[in-house]
């Protein structure tokens, strides 16, 4: 593509670009990759025009029922009023984003009210922008802790912890399939299962007996298996880490924020850590922010001496309108309960799916969920024609271990944003569970006709589904 005589645009021009165009420039400058992987889909060949509640309007004139909730980032719905006003109200009056000679009354803010709402302690915060970052700052908080004594990490195998270099390490997903290099002395152990902790707990220790192990981090609830660790497991690893003097990372970058109906997925079995997670729906949909909150002795021993005082920071620590946006994203959550709907949601859904499994056993091989965090995992049998014949789709897209799984819920995927305008996705990990997650905002009625659609498509049969998908996808 040749550079048109060096054209600049601004904002509202790029808000005119077709689809054509943005493809055209998205494989020019952006990456060729992303198109032909959301083009296998027809939510790939059409663009977002606005965006309101739980619907996304495109430029070609329809409503999407948006049931992805952002991936997680939409507990609030999309342009929620309070946030829009907020944000409004913060710029109109020129208020100062950030400097980092004075100190921020609206980080102080911000913290003080986190600290409020979390348990046992869990009181000094550090705001940054995504959550492989909060994940970052949370590991390099635990290894400054123990002061660089110990040298061990421990993860699960089932994991997403994000895809910076660090983060990306502690990662156990195919997602991730380049192996990048990452933070030293990383042991897995396999997720929801104690005895593998033990196991290694026992061997990685120093030659007078003391562990060499400076944290171990987990997600109480996977949210890309929907799979999530039982009360009893995380109270075990509770005594073990507190035994050993280990930091216990939570990461609740998705599940965080009333999505799994308690404020943090922890709080059902109360079992609290030394540093927390969180993102997403953390910046109420429109704001880039994301944050660790620590125990106090934890975060002080680490960091808080005149001269350890700056050992982690980043430019954009505390933006000024990033932190008032989650200040009245987390007001909103408390004043709306977004907890209770989030249990209201699941009572709904849950039940819907589980007809559904009923109706549709040789479909749905499992439910499952928390909260407004809900899923499919869809039977991949297919028969001996069909298999064969789909052996021969080309590109890489759907090769590899979990190809029938990804083909199959991807033909759910792409018939329920065809035929009944709802949008969803897929978890990328072990399985390919289909990934049912609303925001917080989404009405019974909106539910219901999910609910209906998606018994509707799973009715028209695998065969067909799997023909339109491949139509769609090889035939334009």
């Amino acid at each position: 593509m040749a550079k048109e005589d060096n054209k600049i645009y601004d904002w509202q021009e790029c808000s005119d670009f077709d689809i054509e165009k943005t493809r055209e420039l998205y494989r020019e400058y952006v990456n060729p990759g992303q198109v032909d992987l959301i083009g296998s889909f027809g939510f790939g060949k059409t663009l977002m025009k606005s965006a309101e509640g739980v619907y996304i309007y495109t430029d070609d004139g329809r409503n999407i029922l948006d049931f992805t909730g952002g991936i997680g980032v939409l507990n609030h719905g999309h342009n929620h009023p309070r946030i829009l006003a907020a944000r409004r109200a913060f710029m109109e009056e020129k208020r100062a984003e950030v400097h980092k000679n004075f100190l921020s009354k609206y980080i102080a803010g911000l913290s003080h009210n986190i600290g409020m709402l979390l348990p046992d302690g869990l009181e000094m915060s550090y705001f940054c922008n995504s959550g492989a970052e909060a994940v970052e700052g949370a590991v390099k908080l635990a290894y400054k802790y123990h002061g660089g004594a110990r040298a061990h990490i421990l993860h699960a195998d089932i994991s997403f912890h994000g895809k910076l270099l660090g983060a990306a390490g502690l990662t156990g997903s195919p997602e991730l399939h380049f192996s990048f290099p990452t933070i030293p002395n990383r042991s897995a152990f396999r997720y929801n299962d104690i005895e593998s902790i033990k196991k290694l707990v026992s061997k990685l220790r120093k030659e007078e007996g003391a562990s060499d192990i400076y944290a171990i981090i987990i997600e109480p609830f996977n949210a890309s298996s929907l799979r999530s660790c039982s009360g009893a497991f995380l109270r075990e690893l509770r005594k073990i880490c507190t035994k050993e003097d280990i930091a216990l990372i939570f990461d609740e970058v998705y599940t965080g924020w009333a999505k799994t109906g308690k404020l943090f997925y922890f709080m059902h079995d109360n079992v609290i850590p030394d540093i927390l997670c969180y993102a997403k729906s953390f910046g109420g949909g429109k704001a880039s922010i994301s944050g660790y909150t620590s125990k106090k002795e934890i975060f002080n021993r680490a960091y808080g001496t005149l001269n350890d005082a700056t050992l982690h920071s980043t430019t954009y620590n505390g933006f000024g309108e990033e932190c008032i946006t989650a200040i009245e994203a987390i007001n909103i959550i408390l004043d709306d309960d977004y907890v209770d709907h989030a249990a209201r949601i699941f009572e709904r859904i849950n039940s819907g799916l589980l007809k559904l499994q009923e109706k549709h056993p040789d479909f749905i091989k499992e439910v499952r969920g928390a909260g407004a965090l809900n899923g499919l995992i869809l039977s991949d049998e297919i028969n001996v024609a069909l298999k064969a014949a789909i052996s021969f789709i080309p590109g890489s897209f759907f090769k590899g271990e979990s190809f029938l799984a990804k083909l199959v819920t991807s033909s759910v995927i792409s018939e329920l944003y065809n035929s009944h305008n709802i949008l969803t996705f897929f978890g990328s990990n072990v399985e390919v569970p289909l990934i049912i997650s609303p925001s917080l905002i989404v009405t019974d009625e909106q539910i219901d006709y999910f609910l209906d659609s998606l018994d509707k498509t799973l009715s028209e049969g695998k065969l067909k589904l799997i023909m339109k998908f491949a139509k769609e996808k090889f035939m334009g």
